[in-house]
């Protein structure tokens, strides 16, 4: 009797320890998976603006898995003002932002911001003079006379004086009128003649959308720089300290890009199940022509997202001409080539 206790006891210890040991080895397999989880290392992007074409290629890079195969955790957050993707990149409160040239030259020549680009994502201003169809205008000298509507930005009061002035023109007779951001209601309603900083990838598409046809002047046929419309930006901090996880993030998001340009209907889905429909709800006829329009803007024989010093300078020198800038800044701190 006393050996058969003793075997039911054995027995019954047996099972215990198996159990035991079957949750230690679910606890070691959930804690082998957190570890996994926490060794993808976290990097934070935000965006311009809203989701919309132009960042297709981030949220394909997202979806089809290339940021974690790279061992990375990407945050792609929406700026609450203009200003954020800079100003919290040079914080360090986020490790990228989207920007614009333009804007990154004033931060660091007039600001002494600590920021450089680490990436061209549109190598070319989609920034234009639009107007109607039926418009009497033909080039930037036919402004004189007129009133053009613009954002109450200074670079796009710089860009329409070299712009009238390389035509021949006399950029005092040019009435610019500050309209806010109702651009396209402003030309379609002829409260201005023609309006700049409507971009040919939105305001375009949109006003097209809604019946209206429009011409448009390209600042580089006028003495403009083919500036790069928006860049990648860090802090110089950051590139110090995360240099690999930033271009680690730049190869995964070159496989977007490529799958954007080989898939783009495909990439758009992608985006359109990603859109903030409650700010930023979006057309997808309007999308499918922006997406159109900006691949070949931002394709580059060099790699996707390379830079080129003469580019930098040449755009420097317009803006200083301009005014919009007091200084030079050093070429060598405000942008790397991240695609060599």
């Amino acid at each position: 009797m006393k050996k058969f206790l003793l075997l039911i006891l054995c027995f019954m210890l047996g099972i215990l320890t198996a159990c035991s040991g079957g949750e230690s080895t679910s606890t070691e397999q959930a804690g082998e998976g957190k570890e996994e989880t926490e060794e993808l290392k976290n990097v934070s992007i935000m965006l311009d603006w809203y989701p919309n074409a132009v960042h297709s290629y981030l949220y394909v890079a997202q979806e089809k898995g290339y940021f974690k195969e790279e061992g990375l955790n990407v945050d792609i957050q929406f700026p609450a003002n203009p200003t954020d993707p800079i100003n919290l990149a040079a914080a360090g409160q986020i490790t990228l932002g989207i920007s614009y040239q333009p804007d990154v030259i004033i931060a660091r020549a007039n600001q002494d911001v600590k920021i450089k680009s680490v990436g061209a994502i549109v190598r070319s201003p989609l920034n234009r003079v639009v107007f109607l169809e039926d418009s009497e205008i033909q080039s930037p000298k036919d402004l004189e006379g007129k009133t053009v509507g613009y954002p109450g930005i200074p670079l796009n009061e710089s860009l329409i004086k070299s712009m009238v002035k390389a035509d021949g023109g006399n950029p005092d007779n040019v009435e610019m009128v500050d309209v806010g951001f109702e651009l396209g209601s402003s030309i379609v309603s002829e409260k201005v003649d023609a309006v700049i900083g409507a971009y040919i990838n939105h305001e375009v598409p949109v006003l097209k959308h809604e019946g209206y046809e429009t011409r448009n002047l390209n600042p580089t046929e006028y003495s403009i720089p083919s500036y790069n419309e928006l860049i990648a930006v860090t802090s110089d901090k950051t590139w110090e300290e995360e240099q690999d996880s930033i271009k680690a993030f730049w190869r995964a998001a070159t496989k977007g890009y490529e799958f954007t340009a080989e898939n783009p209907e495909e990439a758009l889905n992608i985006l359109l199940s990603n859109q903030d429909e409650a700010n930023f709800p979006l057309v997808e006829e309007v999308e499918v022509q922006s997406l159109d329009i900006l691949l070949p803007l931002m394709e580059s024989d060099e790699g996707f997202g390379s830079q080129s010093k003469e580019q930098w300078e040449d755009t420097i020198n317009w803006m200083k001409e301009a005014g919009l800038i007091e200084k030079d800044p050093a070429v060598e701190d405000i942008f790397v080539n991240i695609s060599e």
